[in-house]
């Protein structure tokens, strides 16, 4: 057996019912113990996540603004997931898996506005004057030093998995399409990707976050500005795209000539696993830099942090599947399920390439050619303070320079390892970190209510008063 399948064999066990319930189970939880916060109060959340500077809690203790906080998790957040990612899982599951994404969002906002939360109340001041949250802290911290082994537990893998989901996995991905689109070898692009990565990580933190900030937005705006324009030159495809997402989340893909169908399961399954690659909501990431965000309350942060959910999967995956759908290369036969003939070989990013240049031309093949390289590169920073915060509450702050180069080392190599591995390892780095930072949300959620109702019952009314 070689290492692809004893890596699936482990996903088989990791993303079982036991694990999709424990997900589902805390989205659940969560959203009924805050009163559907995530519905509630989502424009006061969009309010705070984008008020302008001077607006926001400037005099508060922490290392970058809110924004910021914001847009260095959406820098890791929105990543070759809602391209790559979303395409796999319609593929893989049918468009159904759209249906699980999006109930995986919905809740996960929940989940990551409880993160967040826990990350400010928790958080401490290390050696280096930075400050430091996460579930390392407020399982050690909120639940005691008996539970450090689960703390320990999730720096570990999180470590690890920043390797993988966060900097390979993007990595290959860039490499892959830029092969495709400008026939350049993956170890050049692995150079060319190394060397930016190496100029900006070595900043820091602040140097990273204020990258984002402006990194962010423009790259949002190229890839979903052409999404929108697909979508509306083949509005009349709008209607049967939501039919087939609908359908397919509950019936079975039929069996055609030699394919032999999607079951409904692997559509939960698909879009569960995929869901949380791209938005990471249960991951706990978000968490990691909440902790270094400027806010006066935890529940302020809290509230920013749940946006990025939202938008990442209500938004950004949905215009990719979308895209897919009305343009009929969702399809893995090729065309004989929706009448829209096609490579059946082309699979990630190159399949969503395809179904924008059907569409744009090559403009649209442009697209998602820089798109991929942007939302990737973006993501390989991101990840990097997830995964430096990790290895800094493992190691101290003294060491923490040989985790940034081996990041970069991990960075060149993954542009010239196999995809279909990389992918099974990401899958499998999300588990292993998700089960951890489930249960202690579980263990503190009378924590997360009560900072909630202190917020909003008393804080947020005193402040409106103006009452110190």
């Amino acid at each position: 057996m070689d290492i692809l399948e004893i890596i699936k064999s482990i996903n088989g066990v990791l993303w079982g019912s036991p694990t999709m319930i424990l997900l589902f189970g805390t989205g659940l939880f969560l959203t009924f113990v805050l009163k559907g916060l995530q519905f509630r109060k989502l424009g006061y959340a969009f309010k705070l996540a984008f008020s302008k500077e001077k607006d926001e809690d400037s005099s508060a203790e922490g290392d970058v603004s809110n924004y910021k906080a914001l847009m260095t998790s959406l820098a890791a957040t929105i990543g070759n997931g809602n391209i790559a990612g979303v395409a796999t899982a319609i593929t893989v599951g049918g468009p159904g898996a759209v249906f699980w994404m999006w109930v995986v969002g919905l809740f996960g906002m929940a989940t990551k506005y409880a993160e967040a939360l826990l990350a400010m109340k928790y958080r401490v001041k290390r050696d280096n004057g930075e400050y430091a949250g996460g579930p390392m802290y407020y399982v050690e911290r909120g639940l005691g030093s008996k539970w450090k082994w689960l703390a320990i537990a999730f720096a570990f893998f999180g470590a690890f998995a920043a390797f993988g989901i966060g900097n390979s996995v993007q990595s290959n991905t860039i490499a892959s399409v830029v092969d495709e689109s400008f026939h350049i070898n993956g170890w050049v692009t692995g150079i060319v990707v190394t060397f930016f990565t190496s100029l900006i990580i070595f900043g820091g933190v602040k140097r990273i976050s204020t990258v984002a900030g402006y990194f962010v937005p423009i790259m949002a705006v190229l890839y979903m500005g052409g999404a929108i324009v697909i979508i509306a030159l083949n509005w009349e495809q709008i209607v049967p795209a939501f039919e087939l997402i609908f359908t397919y989340a509950f019936t079975p893909v039929s069996a055609v000539g030699g394919f032999s169908g999607i079951v409904v399961m692997e559509a939960v399954k698909s879009g569960v696993s995929k869901g949380i690659f791209s938005n990471e909501a249960g991951l706990g990431t978000a968490a990691l830099i909440a902790g270094n965000a400027k806010a006066e309350h935890p529940v302020r942060q809290a509230l920013v942090a749940m946006t990025g959910t939202f938008i990442v999967t209500l938004i950004v995956c949905t215009m990719t599947a979308l895209v897919l759908l009305m343009t009929g290369f969702w399809d893995p036969t090729g065309g004989a399920l929706s009448g829209v003939t096609h490579d059946p070989n082309l699979e990630a990013g190159a399949l969503t390439q395809a179904a924008f240049e059907s569409s744009l031309g090559t403009i649209g093949a442009y697209i998602v050619t820089f798109s991929v390289i942007f939302f990737g590169f973006s993501t390989i920073l991101g990840w990097y303070v997830y995964g430096y915060k990790c290895f800094e509450y493992l190691a101290g702050t003294k060491i923490t320079y040989a985790y940034a180069l081996l990041y970069v080392l991990a960075c060149f190599l993954g542009t010239v390892v196999d995809l279909t591995t990389i992918w099974a390892f990401a899958d499998m780095a999300n588990a292993l970190m998700m089960i951890p930072n489930l249960i202690a949300l579980l263990l503190l959620f009378k924590v997360i209510k009560s900072e909630t109702d202190d917020y909003f019952n008393r804080y947020l009314i005193r402040e409106t008063k103006g009452i110190k």
